[in-house]
């Protein structure tokens, strides 16, 4: 009988002499007629290897280039218990998992861990440029070897290597088998459309997820949890509170919108919600939304609605009261450090004109955003300004004080927003103020997107009317 071969080909696994008995039953296998041999998702090579092995059948393995390689630590880590917890839990499920960590928590110390222990050699995915620098620099500081960049600018591909989601999307059809543990940061990005494939597209055999909050409004959570295996470990916001993470208090402000904004906002709620009614649209339907947006577009009335709809929402989201309300909690908290988050970036602009401050948006350019970032952390600035792009991969441990001034509903993003000024610092009291207009759709919008432990076990979880 021949040897069957395994050779890794553009993000996939070819099985050349493989008897059709074992192939058919190998997962992911099909029958490839252009090559007269056997073709899997790369995906797969952790299983297939197992089950020939499981049937005894002989084979050599072409498609990976990696072998096990130690990383000695070069300065001691000692983990905290719930660290040591999820190393267990992450081993104990095959060393193939996602484990789930507020910010602040040290999801990147759990990673070097991670590294030492599995001794192969790793690429770490991360959504954003500034995510790539913190992990090179920890890395750095921990192993004495060359740590690979692929990313910014970047094509550095080393034994230790970060990159970015959109650059290791390009790179996995044809580096996809040089690695034999794979970290995915932020994995909730992992079961988007495209970044799904940088997972796919590569053998390696060991997975490590990291988050937050694992959890996606699409519901793809089952996707996450088959390419980078099931929630193994999770430490909640309010387990950590004042011993790893800051304490905290989350203050909801219902703030009065002025008579001429009220009138405003009546008149176009209305107008919106008489189309709804109208159409029959139910938005706790799944396509809910998308059949207001096709109904919507199919008429005049339905323009109306579209545009009172987003009147509506725009009046709630950035009343002139919610500014008054900002000024005093600038003043209030004098001497702290301070993020203000809006839900886009018109009213992040406008804020920071009207009290001269720093806006960071997606606009901003990386030489100015590098500096608005830095000024905060060495105190130039004590106040900064964002819609979404600080929501997640950006390292901020000054910041104590957080004012939601408008958001989605999502879960994620508003414990992002609060993990945002909780990482641990000695004799730091952390704060979240939301501010929500008083007796309009803000108010379920906020209902949702509380539904975290992080709110729900938070003693000091308090409403405020202004």
């Amino acid at each position: 009988m021949e040897t069957t071969e395994l050779h890794f080909d553009k993000g996939t696994l070819i099985l050349k002499n493989a008897p059709e008995q074992i192939a058919s039953s190998l997962p992911g296998v099909k029958w490839d007629e252009r090559i007269s041999s056997h073709r899997a998702p790369a995906y797969y090579y952790r299983n297939i290897v197992l089950s020939l092995r499981h049937n005894k059948v002989n084979y050599t393995d072409h498609a990976r280039q990696f072998e096990p390689t130690p990383f000695p630590l070069q300065n001691k880590i000692i983990p905290r218990p719930y660290q040591q917890q999820a190393i267990q839990a992450w081993s104990e499920a095959g060393a193939f998992g996602i484990v789930a960590l507020p910010t602040g928590a040290g999801k990147t110390i759990l990673g070097v861990l991670l590294i030492e222990k599995t001794q192969r050699p790793t690429l770490i995915h991360v959504p954003t440029i500034d995510l790539m620098h913190q992990w090179y620099a920890v890395l750095k500081q921990y192993f004495d070897t060359e740590i690979g960049l692929l990313g910014g600018g970047y094509h550095e591909i080393e034994m230790l290597t970060v990159a970015t989601y959109d650059s290791a999307l390009l790179h996995v059809p044809h580096r996809g088998n040089r690695f034999g543990l794979i970290i995915f940061d932020e994995c909730h990005h992992l079961p988007g459309e495209q970044y799904q494939y940088t997972a796919i597209s590569s053998l390696a055999p060991f997975r490590l997820g990291l988050t937050a909050t694992p959890e996606r409004n699409d519901g793809r959570e089952s996707l996450l949890y088959q390419l980078c295996g099931q929630l193994c470990y999770q430490a909640h916001i309010h387990e950590l509170k004042g011993e790893t993470l800051a304490p905290y208090s989350v203050v909801t402000m219902e703030v009065e919108m002025g008579i001429e904004e009220r009138e405003e906002y009546e008149v176009a709620r209305q107008c919106y919600t008489d189309f709804l009614r109208k159409e029959q649209i139910d938005f706790g339907h799944p396509r809910g939304w998308n059949n207001f947006l096709w109904k919507s577009s199919r008429t005049p009335e339905g323009r109306q609605a579209f545009k009172a709809y987003r009147m509506q929402k725009q009046l709630s989201q950035a009343s002139r009261a919610k500014i008054e309300i900002i000024w005093e909690l600038i003043q209030q908290h004098q001497g702290d450090r301070i993020i203000i988050f809006t839900q886009d970036n018109e009213m992040a602009y406008r804020i920071g004109k009207q009290f001269f401050l720093p806006v960071i948006t997606h606009h901003t350019k990386l030489k100015e955003r590098e500096l608005f970032l830095e000024s905060f952390r060495n105190g130039i600035y004590s106040v900064m300004i964002t819609s979404k792009v600080l929501n997640e991969g950006v390292d901020v441990p000054e910041a104590n004080v957080a004012i939601i001034v408008s958001g989605s509903g999502s879960v994620r993003e508003h414990v992002q927003r609060l993990g945002r000024i909780l990482r641990g610092r000695p004799k730091k009291q952390a704060y979240l103020y939301e501010l929500i207009s008083k007796s309009t759709g803000e108010y379920f919008v906020n209902k949702r997107r509380r539904q975290h432990s992080a709110y729900q076990n938070s003693k000091n979880d308090s409403y405020v009317s202004s």
